[in-house]
């Protein structure tokens, strides 16, 4: 998952409203959002390649997203970082004795953030931080460097959030992590993978032969308990494959 942006509103009619597109190469296999038969209360979707998940919903109103940080020098990884949201979706632990946990495991993973919540709270951890923080209301994004980190992308993506914040609806969401458009080179950051690829991963929507979004998902909860996802499925320069709605 490579950018989020969210709107974390306690007290509010619709507490909760996420966009996100998960970017990753086309041929790491996965499933798309589905109620996972072993864990009937998650609803997410899967990676085939390690088991783990992006983002998804869980029993108790638990909610839970990932996205890596980019840095081309961190050496490899011992674990996938899909099992953290995967991990708290089909668990039942206190959001604070995950994250706790959480910290605790964090070398064994490459860099990353992490969002867990409940009807109640929500929390961010970037791993590369002394931990995590309760977020306060307010609009956020998140891509693969720090919460709210100035990248284009992600100030393009809030301000497009914004606007649909009166009447929130799948649809309206998922149009907006549908921008193509790259960047100026001008104002791209440099995170160590050259101008080239620093401009292909500058846009909402990323498409190309072999890597881009995979996943755009919407997702609306209501002060009541009651949650709305959608989900659209993409393959090779952003074909559309598919699209998964889900009512609880």
């Amino acid at each position: 998952m490579c950018l989020i942006v969210f709107a974390w509103r306690p007290g509010h009619a619709t507490p909760l409203i996420v966009a996100a597109n998960r970017d990753e190469f086309y041929a790491r296999p996965s499933l798309p959002l589905a109620q996972w038969p072993e864990t009937p209360e998650v609803y997410a979707g899967r990676d085939l390649e390690a088991g783990g998940t992006w983002l998804g919903i869980g029993a108790d109103g638990r909610f839970a997203a990932l996205t890596n940080i980019r840095d081309p020098h961190q050496p490899p990884a011992r674990k996938s970082r899909g099992e953290l949201v995967a991990r708290f979706l089909t668990g039942d632990l206190p959001i604070d004795q995950y994250l706790a946990d959480v910290v605790d495991r964090s070398p064994e993973y490459a860099g990353f953030n992490l969002l867990i919540g409940n009807r109640h709270e929500l929390w961010h951890y970037n791993a590369r931080t002394p931990g995590p923080g309760k977020l306060q209301s307010g609009i956020y994004g998140l891509s693969n460097a720090g919460l709210d980190t100035p990248w284009p992308k992600v100030l393009k993506a809030k301000a497009a959030l914004s606007e649909v914040l009166a009447d929130p609806q799948p649809q309206a969401l998922l149009a907006l992590l549908g921008d193509p458009q790259t960047a100026p080179f001008a104002d791209l950051p440099d995170t160590g993978v050259g101008l080239a690829t620093e401009n292909l991963l500058s846009s909402v929507f990323i498409a190309s032969p072999t890597y881009g979004t995979r996943a755009s998902t919407a997702l609306i909860v209501r002060a009541d308990g009651t949650r709305h996802m959608v989900e659209r499925s993409f393959g090779p320069y952003g074909g559309h494959l598919g699209e998964v709605e889900i009512r609880l």
